[in-house]
């Protein structure tokens, strides 16, 4: 189910609603005239497809042709209980399963059937992008993580086929060697991009401005290699 609303810049934009089981998941979709292919973004602890941090990436990917897709992962009724709880944020098999059926939906919906997908996951979203990709090897092309807890993918990791790029913050102790320990369990491609200066949201000047770059250039270099399926 989607609307179309007015061309915004150079992008299409079109707001969707993905149905799961009994659940309907809200995006906003942007596209290019011609995309060269598809880039979820998976959000992570607390966050939606409002994050400007997100947004700020996905513009950057739009205006490199790519076709950005940020959604919800989370109903509203699940995004109250976790600003209750915070655990549905941790559920790495929900949110993973619900990045599944969003790649399901791209596959089945025209304007999107045949471009390559790639995932970009922040936080315990990088988790649910690489348990995705795990799940979906043949659709997903290239997978970006953004200070995010590749580790919480767990027996997914080793399944992963498509060239993954973690980015963290030189700041992000912590979630360095989080991320290092995910990088020992992986048999894809795998790089660890360290941003200096840089803290976990990523929020110091300059700092989203060299993860979008660093994002589009993996996205460009591994998406049009994609297979698309016909």
């Amino acid at each position: 189910m989607s609307t179309h609303s007015p061309v915004h810049g150079v992008c299409a934009l079109t707001s969707v609603r993905i149905a799961v089981g009994t659940a309907s998941l809200l995006g906003d979709l942007a596209s290019p005239a011609k995309p060269s292919g598809i880039v979820v973004f998976a959000h992570g602890s607390g966050s939606s497809r409002f994050s400007t941090r997100n947004q700020h990436v996905a513009l950057t990917l739009q205006q490199h042709g790519l076709a950005t897709l940020l959604i919800d992962l989370l109903t509203l009724d699940e995004e109250a209980i976790d600003r209750e709880t915070a655990h549905l944020r941790f559920d790495i098999d929900l949110l993973a399963s619900r990045v599944v059926a969003v790649i399901d939906w791209l596959r089945r919906w025209p304007d999107t059937s045949t471009l390559p997908i790639g995932l970009f996951g922040a936080s315990t979203g990088g988790a649910a992008a690489l348990a995705a990709a795990a799940a979906r090897p043949l659709d997903v092309g290239a997978v970006v993580s953004r200070g995010g807890r590749p580790d919480l993918a767990g027996v997914a990791l080793p399944l992963v086929v498509a060239p993954t790029l973690l980015i963290v913050g030189g700041r992000d102790v912590e979630v360095i060697a989080m991320n290092r320990d995910a990088m020992s369990r992986m048999a894809c491609e795998v790089v660890l991009d360290i941003v200096p200066g840089a803290t976990h949201l990523f929020e110091e000047p300059g700092t989203l401005d060299r993860v979008a770059e660093l994002a589009t250039a993996w996205f460009e270099r591994y998406l049009p290699t994609t297979v698309r399926r016909h």
